[in-house]
C-alpha cells in the first residue's frame, strides 16, 4: 500500500521513515500520530526536553490506545506549553507542584483504580530539577509503594527555567549561574549529585530504563514496553539544553550521541533490580569530544588547557564503560585511548 507522505513537524526523523513499511515506522513517522504535545508552545530553538516529551507521550498514547492522563511538575516543560489560558497538551495532562508529581500520579492512580478504570494509565513528567532534588523524597516513596505509574525524567542537567543553576544531576566541571568556572576546580564539583536511575533500581521496581534523544526508536520501544508493565516504573530520558549547555541549537541531537558513545551517559534497561539490556556503543568517542561542543566546559579548553579536569571526566566514562558493560571486546578500544 503507498502512503501519500504528510508532514506534520520537521526535525523528527519523519521524513525518512515514511518511506518505509507502515509497519516498520517509528511512531513520530506516523500519519496518525497524537502530537501529545503540539505546536505553539514556546521552547527554545532546538530544546531537547521537548522532543522527548513529544516522543515519549506520543509512544505512549499508541500503546495505550489515547487511554492515559499525565501529571507534569512544575519547570521548563510546564512553563514553555500552558502559558496561561494556553496549552499545548492534547491529553488529559494535571499541573502539579514542583516536588510533587510522583505523589500526585500516584494519587491520580488510586482515584482511577477506586473507579475502576483500570484501563486508564498514568505518567507522571518532570525535569531533573523535580525529580532528582526537589521531588526525590515523594519518587522513592511511589517507588516503595509500587504505585501503577510511569515516571519519566527529562534530564537536561540543571535548573533552566530559573535561570541556570546547578541541579544533582549536573556533571562535574561544568559551569552554571552558581558553579562558576574559576578556582582551582572551575565549575560543579566533583563527587556530588546522584545518578538516579541506580537509584530507582534498587526500589527493585518492575522496570527502570535510560535513554537519549538521538535514538528515537530506542526511546519508543522503552515506553512501549514501560506502558505494557504495571506497577512502578522509572524512564530517565537525557534532553540536551542548548541554552543551558552552550551548544548549537542544531547540534541537540548530536550532543545526545555523543554523550551515549563516550560512554558518559549509559544506556541500559533493568527489571525488579537487574540489568537486562544495554546499548552497546557503536563507535567509541573521547569524552572531549563531547566536552568541547558545549560552552559549559570551555573553560576546559583556555589557556591554561585543564587536561587534568579532563582526564577525571575521561575516567568516569571508563568506568560506566566498565561497570555496564558498554563496549563489545574489541582490540581497537584500547589503541583509541592511547
Amino acid at each position: 500500500m503507498t502512503v501519500e507522505p504528510k508532514l506534520y513537524q520537521v526535525d523528527t526523523f519523519a521524513v525518512g521513515n515514511r518511506l518505509l513499511d507502515p509497519a516498520q515506522r517509528s511512531e513520530q513517522a506516523r500519519a496518525d500520530r497524537s502530537n501529545a504535545i503540539t505546536s505553539g508552545h514556546r521552547a527554545c530553538q532546538g530544546c531537547g526536553e521537548v522532543l522527548g516529551a513529544r516522543y515519549v507521550l506520543d509512544a505512549a498514547m499508541r500503546a495505550t490506545g489515547g487511554n492515559m492522563v499525565a501529571a507534569n511538575a512544575t519547570g521548563c516543560l510546564e512553563v514553555f506549553s500552558t502559558p496561561y489560558p494556553e496549552t499545548s497538551w492534547q491529553l488529559p495532562w494535571l499541573h502539579s507542584l514542583f516536588g510533587n508529581a510522583p505523589a500526585v500520579a500516584s494519587g491520580m492512580a488510586a482515584a482511577l483504580r477506586a473507579q475502576g478504570r483500570s484501563d486508564t494509565r498514568v505518567v507522571a513528567q518532570a525535569g531533573d530539577g523535580g525529580t532528582v532534588d526537589i521531588g526525590f523524597g515523594c519518587l522513592s516513596g511511589m517507588f516503595e509503594r509500587n504505585d501503577d505509574v510511569l515516571f519519566v525524567c527529562y534530564d537536561n542537567e540543571g535548573y533552566m527555567n530559573t535561570g541556570v543553576q546547578r541541579s544533582g544531576a549536573t556533571p562535574p566541571a561544568a559551569r552554571t549561574a552558581n558553579t562558576k568556572a574559576l578556582g582551582p576546580e572551575p565549575g560543579n564539583a566533583f563527587g556530588q549529585g546522584k545518578f538516579v536511575p541506580l537509584i530507582a533500581m534498587a526500589h527493585e521496581i518492575p522496570y527502570v530504563a535510560t535513554a537519549t534523544v538521538a535514538d528515537l526508536r530506542d526511546l519508543e520501544a522503552k515506553v512501549e514496553t514501560a506502558m505494557g508493565m504495571s506497577g512502578a516504573r522509572y524512564l530517565h530520558v537525557l534532553v540536551p539544553c542548548p541554552l543551558g549547555w552552550g551548544s548549537a541549537s542544531e547540534d541537540t541531537i548530536k550532543v545526545a550521541r555523543l554523550a551515549r558513545e563516550t560512554g558518559i551517559f549509559p544506556v541500559f534497561e533493568a527489571e525488579r533490580g537487574r540489568i537486562t539490556a544495554v546499548s552497546k556503543i557503536r563507535r567509541w568517542q573521547p569524552v572531549e569530544e563531547y566536552l568541547r561542543i558545549q560552552r559549559r566546559y570551555a573553560h576546559l579548553f583556555g589557556e591554561p588547557r585543564r587536561d587534568d579536569i579532563v582526564a577525571r571526566i575521561q575516567a568516569q566514562a571508563d568506568h560506566n564503560i566498565d561497570r555496564f558493560g558498554l563496549l563489545d571486546d574489541d582490540p581497537g578500544y584500547e589503541q583509541d585511548q592511547e
